[in-house]
């Protein structure tokens, strides 16, 4: 055997022994990832993230993937003739806008990730928010339609679903007891729903590396955040703009007993599993005080 392949297979060997306390950490535990943005649209990405997925499945993590899909929606609706209007970043929502929302979240995504999942040696299981009655809502404001608020919580179809091996895959669409179809917030779904299934972690797919100290240097990431200092980064302009709504989304998960919440670069290969398995991690983790 040459020097090479012997470093090689050394180095393999070393990557495993590091994992080994994080793979016993989350064994058994649950995990929820949010998935979009460029980590969806990219195929080579995607076939990363869904890779990454099934490894911590294997491994005895209960991952539920929780997904969004905007940039679908947005082009559907121009094959209809209708324009996407946004208020605040949020599409506004009229009951034809919210079946089409249905559609493609519960229809045409879901299902493709689930099949991916199942290509590659998965178990994955397609849910939406509306069913086993998952997600109730109401309007998170008038001007906005059908954006939905979750109100109620019902996560029993994940939990079977985590019990019986399956890998939950979740589009957010919601419902009320009239019969309307909700457009949920992706990343606010995510931290409800991980907050309700008393997740160890919730970890949100970004196309940024993290909270920047200095939004122009991607070397200035902030690896650690206490929710006690988000006031402060705000104030500084270090957390501004659109980040400001995914930030609050971490805080909320905290607050709803999340341990750790990390936002990370979708746009880098395996930057799941470099996150939750190395002692290197790859993007800002948000925690309570110590």
């Amino acid at each position: 055997m040459n020097d090479k392949i012997k470093n090689e297979k050394q180095f393999r060997a070393q990557v495993l022994i590091e994992a080994l306390p994080y793979i016993q950490d989350y064994n058994g535990k649950v995990v929820v990832i949010k998935y979009g943005g460029n980590a969806m649209i990219n195929e080579e990405l995607k076939m990363s993230v869904m890779r990454d997925i099934v490894l911590l499945n294997l491994i005895g993590v209960k991952v539920v993937l929780v997904h969004g899909g905007g940039p679908e929606i947005s082009e559907m609706l121009k094959k209809i003739g209708k324009q996407s209007v946004f208020i605040d970043g949020l599409r506004y929502t009229d009951e034809e806008t919210a079946e089409i929302v249905r559609m493609v979240l519960a229809g045409k995504i879901n299902k493709s990730l689930v099949n991916l999942l199942e290509s590659i040696g998965g178990k994955a299981l397609g849910l939406c928010g509306i069913d086993g009655h998952m997600m109730k809502c109401c309007k998170e404001n008038e001007k906005l339609g059908y954006v939905g608020k979750i109100v109620e919580m019902n996560t029993k179809v994940i939990t079977d679903a985590l019990d019986a091996g399956y890998i939950p895959v979740v589009s957010t669409v919601g419902y009320d007891d009239e019969g309307h179809i909700y457009n949920v917030n992706a990343d606010t779904a995510s931290a409800v729903i991980a907050g309700a299934l008393g997740a160890t972690s919730l970890i949100l797919m970004t196309d940024i590396a993290g909270v920047l100290r200095d939004k122009n240097d991607e070397n200035s990431l902030i690896e650690k955040i206490y929710v006690s200092e988000i006031p402060s980064l705000v104030k500084q302009g270090i957390i501004s703009g659109g980040m400001i709504p995914k930030i609050d989304c971490c805080r909320e998960a905290i607050r709803r007993g999340v341990k750790k919440v990390f936002i990370i670069d979708g746009r880098v290969a395996h930057s799941i599993l470099v996150e939750t398995l190395s002692d290197q991690g790859i993007g800002t983790m948000f925690v309570n005080e110590d």
